[in-house]
């Protein structure tokens, strides 16, 4: 078989995604020792607090003015997909849910007709450094759910699939938060995402390969659209391709892909697969609807205060530095996973 064409771009700030993926950004900071109230140890001199995103010293505060993070904000019409690979997240919203997790845990949020949560990054170790790494995707909904109820979840990284291939020392690593490899299906989903549609044929997969190691990337349902980000590492070969540089890398998903990590590193991929669902998309800022009517009365319903009840004493929450990973829900149910 013919190798398949494949299409690169570069790896901006976000990354370019295809519909239904509608957003994807990769943070990675070295943050550093945390203070008594879990924010960064030292100047936040020369910083535009309250929209940091400059990098400086090799992290950001992004939208929070004392701990790193995005303060209260709202949103309606798509979904929230937080894959953490180190670090960690507090998570609070006007369901009534809050959370800490990271790790490699992934939370999945519907916004639904909307609903308000802040994501900070608290600094819990006080005498060595902080990093904090992660993925969010922004996942369109279909039009029949844009208005359903906003729905909170988080998978645990103990309950994603995780397949190790080949020998050691030249093994390929797949995570899947959505999607199934070799029969070994993610979680279940949100019940409104567009996901949970098995013929959407989405997937949501990182992949990492060690030095020598090679891999296939199985063919797909041809009306699904392969995105994969070749974010880590110094080279491999796509599709007999030879990459030097972190790209993104546009793929048709019905035939397979082989990669082979070529270099003295270990590479990694984050692949975002999916059929497109093919209705209009009208966006403004954290608003995603179908018309610009409905953006506007997005506004109107978000002023009027139909989002839910903010419950929380302010607007940047973060739980106390010895607490664990949890979640509680809306409903007062509580999970907490076994530490490690």
């Amino acid at each position: 078989m013919a190798s398949p064409e494949l299409r690169t771009f570069p790896l901006g700030f976000p990354w370019q995604t295809a519909e239904p993926f509608l957003f994807c950004v990769h943070h990675h900071d070295r943050y550093p020792a945390g203070d008594e109230g879990m924010a960064p140890v030292g100047s936040l001199a020369g910083r535009q607090l309250g929209s940091d995103f400059s990098g400086k010293d090799g992290w950001s505060m992004y939208h929070g003015r004392s701990v790193p993070g995005f303060p209260r904000h709202p949103h309606r019409g798509f979904e929230t997909v937080t894959i953490v690979r180190q670090g960690l997240i507090d998570h609070s919203d006007s369901m009534g849910a809050t959370a800490r997790f990271g790790a490699g845990d992934v939370q999945w949020i519907t916004t639904g007709r909307g609903l308000e949560h802040s994501e900070m990054f608290p600094l819990v170790n006080p005498d060595t450094p902080n990093p904090t790494e992660l993925f969010q995707i922004w996942l369109n909904l279909p039009r029949r759910s844009k208005m359903d109820a906003p729905y909170f979840s988080m998978t645990w990284r103990d309950q994603l699939p995780v397949h190790h291939i080949g020998d050691a020392g030249a093994r390929t690593t797949v995570v899947t938060v959505a999607g199934a490899l070799e029969g070994h299906a993610a979680p279940a989903v949100p019940p409104s995402s567009w996901a949970a549609d098995a013929e959407s044929h989405l997937a949501i997969w990182t992949i990492r390969m060690d030095p020598g190691a090679r891999w296939t990337v199985p063919a797909a349902d041809a009306s699904a659209q392969r995105r994969l980000y070749f974010f880590a590492g110094d080279a491999c070969t796509v599709a007999g391709q030879p990459l030097d540089r972190h790209v993104g890398i546009v793929a048709p998903a019905e035939q397979a892909l082989e990669i082979v990590a070529t270099g003295n590193e270990a590479v990694e991929f984050l692949m975002l697969q999916a059929r497109p669902i093919g209705e209009p998309i009208a966006q403004h800022g954290p608003f995603v609807m179908n018309s610009q009517g409905e953006i506007r009365q997005a506004f109107e319903d978000f002023q009027a205060g139909r989002f839910g009840r903010w419950p929380w004493g302010d607007g940047a929450p973060v739980h106390a530095r010895e607490r664990g990973r949890f979640a509680v829900f809306g409903d007062g149910r509580v999970e907490e996973p076994e530490a490690g």
